[in-house]
């Protein structure tokens, strides 16, 4: 009963002039589906009967008003409509034919119309369903106590039952296709986006490398995943960066930022991931490296870092970065780990910088 609960409880939009383009869609391909239907029967009346029946262009007129009225009116209005020529067709068919003719199965499609309009509180709905039960119903007791007005033959009924059960149908198959489709595809918009969000959220902007939440999240899933292997981390930090902005502007120290994240990336050989810890600092996460291990390879980016020669706006530079490395002892909690390579970062920043402390 939850999802009755669920239905029940929707929320639903404000409606608008402008119908939603799978529903006019779906909309206008039941009224293209009648008209053809319509312009048939008036065709197999003749045929069948001898006599030329009006009535079913009256219901062609309608749809085609109800097909220019579109594009141009609100859902309420076209909605009622194709109700007026859903339940007064069914309805005449019956007194015309009996209950054997199947154009009651058109008053199926009106309802699939209908629950298909976000526009249509939960309520209505339901009370739709019961007024078209109860339509579809009183017409079959009413054909069983009352003589139709024209006597078909068995061949004439099944013509007849074929083409409204073809049409009903096909109009279904329409609805459930247009409307699939724009579902799916709307659903893949909506994870496309939220994968765009979900990396925005985890992705620094300047640099384009993870932030401190999205490294936190890879290394709690490698513990997890790697209970038994050792790793390393390493905090970074770039040497009188504050020099740097205050000398040369804040768009140089930006692009002082962006070339040592290239050097990053570059050096790091799929050995080490690298994430902007915030400001100046860089956070090394290095899977399976010991201390030791850890502390050659830091050694050999810290000198990297040196060598590097930089220029912004005809202004020729170099930086270098002090780095703190602390090894993973399986029992610590992430938090004591980071803190005891920040430690060790600042140790550096006491000795003189431009050096790795392990």
């Amino acid at each position: 009963m939850d999802f009755l609960k669920e239905f029940l409880h929707q929320k639903v939009p404000k409606a608008g002039k402008e119908i939603p383009v799978y529903y006019r869609k779906a909309l206008r391909l039941c009224e293209c589906l009648m008209l053809v239907y319509f312009v048939a029967c008036f065709f197999l009346f003749w045929l069948v009967h001898g006599v030329l029946d009006w009535f079913p262009l009256i219901m062609a007129g309608a749809t085609v008003f109800g097909l220019y009225e579109v594009g141009r009116t609100g859902i309420r209005a076209n909605l009622a409509i194709y109700t007026v020529i859903s339940v007064v067709w069914p309805v005449w068919n019956v007194a015309m034919f009996g209950w054997g003719g199947g154009a009651q199965q058109l008053m199926t499609v009106l309802l699939v119309l209908i629950f298909f309009n976000i526009y249509v509180p939960p309520w209505r709905k339901v009370l739709w369903l019961a007024l078209l039960l109860g339509c579809r119903t009183g017409l079959f007791i009413w054909s069983q106590h009352h003589d139709s007005i024209a006597i078909m033959d068995e061949t004439t009924t099944t013509i007849f039952q074929v083409s409204n059960t073809i049409t009903a149908f096909l109009m279904l198959a329409g609805i459930c296709a247009i409307i699939s489709t724009s579902i799916q595809g709307t659903e893949r918009q909506l994870r496309l986006r939220n994968q765009a969000l979900y990396k925005e959220a985890e992705t620094d902007a300047l640099t384009g490398l993870p932030n401190r939440r999205a490294m936190i999240e890879r290394i709690e899933q490698f513990r997890q995943e790697n209970p038994q292997t050792t790793f390393s981390v390493a905090i970074a930090d770039l040497d009188f960066f504050k020099k740097v902005n205050d000398t040369y502007g804040h768009n140089c120290g930006d692009y002082t930022l962006v070339k040592l994240t290239e050097l990053f990336v570059a050096h790091s050989g799929g050995e080490y991931t690298v994430c902007r810890w915030g400001g100046e600092e860089f956070c090394l996460f290095m899977p399976g490296k010991n201390l030791d291990e850890a502390g050659i390879l830091m050694n050999d980016l810290c000198f990297a870092v040196e060598k590097m020669r930089l220029s912004f706006e005809g202004i020729d530079f170099q930086i270098t970065i002090t780095i703190g490395v602390e090894e993973f002892d399986f029992s610590s909690p992430l938090e004591d780990l980071l803190k005891s390579a920040d430690e060790k970062l600042y140790m550096g920043k006491d000795r003189g910088r431009n050096q790795v402390v392990i």
